[in-house]
């Protein structure tokens, strides 16, 4: 099973450097599948273009430090109004308590702005396929954080063995494309399986699918 990308990603970049916006367009200038719809200098821009097409996005990378409106607010607003936006987040700051900022925003991923062109289109790859992509050692930060948290909440119980499988693939940061090569069903099975673990979780994102399943224990 080889599923791959068939759609085109609309993306709408936000950073207040023009040099980094080029620097993306450039990266992505061979990348068919990744089409810069829009650009702004600052948060509250970007929040204006979503405004007005929402349905025209279904990505948004964003610098975390911006004029207006940070990155992280710019996420939870986004979150909040169109959650099926995926977000981005840019930064040069590997702090604990930066990221952790970014995931309580719900943002779909966070890489450094010295990653490579590789990396980079990696991250696009995993958020765009439903999946999450944190730059190394951010993960670990996000466990520390929702270990301290665990609840065992009875709604885990309401999952089905299948289900438990996924989610813990999908706390791994596997794509569904990944998750169904390695339990050799469809990817629209994945899918739906995905859909209705959101709805018995509770959950609106991937992001708070990985936080609710660290909550409950699931490694």
């Amino acid at each position: 099973m080889n599923d791959t990308l068939q759609h085109t990603v609309n993306i709408l970049i936000a950073d207040d450097h023009q040099l980094v916006i080029d620097g993306i367009k450039s990266m992505l200038a061979g990348e068919p599948q990744y089409n810069i719809l829009s650009e702004a200098n600052d948060g509250q821009q970007a929040m204006n273009l979503i405004h007005t097409q929402p349905e025209h996005y279904q990505l948004l990378i964003t610098d975390i430090s911006m004029p207006l409106l940070s990155g992280v607010e710019l996420c939870k607003m986004v979150k909040h109004q169109y959650p099926g936006i995926k977000v981005l987040i840019l930064s040069m700051y590997n702090s604990v308590s930066v990221v952790k900022e970014a995931i309580g925003a719900e943002a779909d991923g966070y890489i450094l702005k010295n990653t490579g062109k590789s990396e980079f289109l990696t991250a696009l790859h995993r958020i765009s396929d439903g999946g999450t992509f944190f730059t190394q050692d951010i993960l670990p930060i996000l466990y520390n954080q929702y270990q301290k948290e665990r609840s065992q909440d009875k709604q885990l119980g309401l999952l089905s063995a299948r289900e438990k499988e996924i989610l813990t693939l999908i706390v791994k940061e596997n794509t569904s494309e990944e998750i169904a090569q390695k339990l050799f069903i469809s990817k629209k099975t994945v899918d739906n399986h995905r859909a209705n673990i959101l709805e018995k979780t509770g959950c609106r994102s991937t992001i708070g699918l990985v936080k609710y399943a660290i909550r409950n224990g699931m490694e």
